[in-house]
Formats: structure tokens, sequence, C-alpha cells
């Protein structure tokens, strides 16, 4: 039996039941491959979840207000692509009469959605053979056939995306693609993957020449960058305080947070910033102290946080201060989120 059916076979037997297999909704599909790039289905579901009870249509999506969803999005990451879906839920109600492109080549034109969405949508939604590669199909392909290219290189992507053209099962290119990114996740995980209970066993060239744990290859990632974050928590005696939104293209365009401090290294002591706290916090009166002792470290795929709060207790009244009943209301980064449940607002 050829690798494509040994592959639909294993899935039949062992796909796991998720709510975005039970549809063909092209909206559905689109939202569920949105949230899962970069994304653990185990974290993505509830999210997920969320948005459908929300949201049920694009229509629905198209008309929130950017600022709600994000604020459903807080702790998922990556926050450009709840931008991109809110932006193109709109694309799709003003240009296409709230329809999906129906073909893998009029899906890519949409924003935020690249090779691997619009293969997901269109195999999945309109049966068209157009294969799938994400981590996972990497990781099958290069264990399966012992491909030791760098799967982050431009080669690398080349080669792969024709393998699994030749793969892919052209009569059901539907339930291909689901399998082989569910074995993937399932079976040949990226570590202790099942070899012993795989089907393709006999077949497989890296587990014969005892390479699966050295694939696939990939090319050293960008270096980190620290970076030292010190937030300035206003509290009023009115019982306010004071979010600010976040503007350029930053990872948390759209979001809120506290006035930021940013330094070069960690703060030692907190007098020796005094004059640029007081231009960035605009107060006459306050006292400040430390709030977590320990530097809080946030890591992003590029860069790490080492982050203090500091509490500004001030008698001046805020202009354009928020009560701190309503602190929850706003989209923050999951950082910031964590510290306002700490706190205790």
């Amino acid at each position: 039996m050829k690798f494509s059916k040994e592959i639909i076979q294993w899935y039949f037997q062992n796909k796991r039941d998720l709510p975005w297999r039970k549809t063909k909704d092209p909206y559905r599909i689109w939202l569920s491959e949105i949230m899962l790039q970069q994304t653990r289905v185990a974290q993505g579901l509830p999210y997920y979840e969320k948005f459908t009870e929300a949201f049920p249509t694009v229509y629905d999506l198209a008309k929130a207000e950017e600022s709600y969803v994000l604020k459903l999005w807080q702790g998922l990451g990556y926050y450009s692509r709840a931008r991109n879906l809110h932006y193109t839920a709109k694309d799709i109600v003003d240009n296409y009469n709230g329809q999906f492109p129906n073909t893998y080549k009029a899906l890519l034109k949409l924003k935020g959605v690249g090779d691997y969405t619009a293969s997901a949508i269109a195999s999945i939604c309109f049966d068209e053979v157009a294969p799938v590669v994400d981590g996972n199909v990497y990781r099958v392909l290069a264990r399966y056939f012992d491909i030791d290219t760098p799967i982050n290189s431009t080669e690398g992507v080349k080669l792969f995306k024709k393998l699994a053209f030749e793969v892919v099962d052209h009569d059901d290119p539907a339930n291909f693609n689901q399998a082989i990114m569910e074995f993937g996740a399932v079976q040949c995980k990226p570590q202790s993957p099942y070899c012993i209970i795989c089907p393709l066993t006999s077949s497989c060239e890296g587990l014969k020449n005892q390479r699966v744990g050295m694939l696939p290859v990939k090319l050293k990632k960008t270096k980190i960058k620290n970076r030292w974050f010190n937030f300035l928590v206003i509290i009023s005696n009115e019982q306010e305080t004071f979010l600010e939104e976040r503007k350029g293209k930053g990872i948390w365009q759209g979001l809120y947070q506290f006035p930021l401090l940013e330094t070069t290294k960690e703060v030692e002591s907190i007098e020796e910033h005094q004059t640029e706290i007081q231009e960035i916090v605009k107060l006459k009166d306050f006292s400040i102290t430390q709030f977590n002792k320990k530097t809080i470290v946030h890591k992003l795929s590029h860069q790490h946080l080492y982050t203090t709060f500091w509490i500004i207790e001030t008698t001046d009244n805020l202009k354009n201060g928020i009560p701190l009943q309503e602190i929850r209301k706003y989209p923050v980064p999951i950082l910031i989120g964590n510290f306002i449940e700490a706190f205790n607002f």
C-alpha cells in the first residue's frame, strides 16, 4: 500500500475529535488554520471555540471592533494573526460578497493567507489537489525519505513542496492533508516518535538509517535580542490608572500597556531614572516602589524581555485615566495580563 493510503488509513483510525474536522465551511477552516499557526492544538482549541461563539460567521467577525478581536485573542500570541484575521474578514465581506475564494491561487491573495493556509482551505473545503507543508509535514517527509536539506532554506522549501505534491493523494487531498499533519503531530512527534508502532516502519528511510532523531534539519535561528522593560503602573488617589495603546508595526500593535521605560540593562537604582520617569508619567507628586523583586523573563521568538513592574502612587489627577475596575476590558499582551491578575486590581 502506497504512502498516501497508509497515512489516510492511520488517520481514520487515530485522528483526534476536533470541531473543525466536522465541517467544510471555509470560514471555520480558515479560522482554525490561522489560530494553529505556531500554536499547539491544546492551546488553540479554547480560542477557536471562543471565536466561533462570538463570531459565528465571517460577517460577525467583519463588523467587530478590532480591540474586541484582540481582547479575545489575548494570550495566543503573534497578534498580527488577529489583525490580519479581522482585516481579511472585512475584505471577504466587502469584496467577495461574504464568500471565500474557492481556489488555491485566489486564496493566496487574501491578507495573512500564505502557501500553507491556502493549500489547507483549498483542499479541505474544495477538494483541490493542493498539498500542505507545515512543521509536521516537513518532519514526516524528512524522516520518511531521509532528507537532510534544511527545511528553512530556499532549496528546502522548494524541495519539500515538490515532494509533498508527489505524495499527496490526488483522489482524496482533503483527508490526506489532514492525515499527514495529524500523523506528524501525534505519531511522528518531534521528540520520542512512536516508531515501534508506526505503519510506515518497513519503508521509512530515516528509521532504516537510524537518523530519525537528526531530522528534520533546520538552519540556525536568528540571534536572540535581550531587552529590559520597566512598566510604570500608575495608581491615583481616585483609584484610576493609565494605559497606552502601542502604535507602529511592533508585535503588540493595537494592544494596551502601562507606560514603558526601556533601559539597556536591568535597573539597579530607580533614582537614576527619576527624570526619565517624570517625563513619561507627567506627574508632579508620586512615589515609586518595585512590584516584582525577581525580574520576569518573557520569551518571544526573537527576543527576551526582562521585565520589572514599578508601582507609582500619586495624588495627582490623571488625564485620560481609567477606573481600576475597568482595566480587564482592554486587550493587553499576556505579560501585562499576568501582572494584572497578580496585582489583583
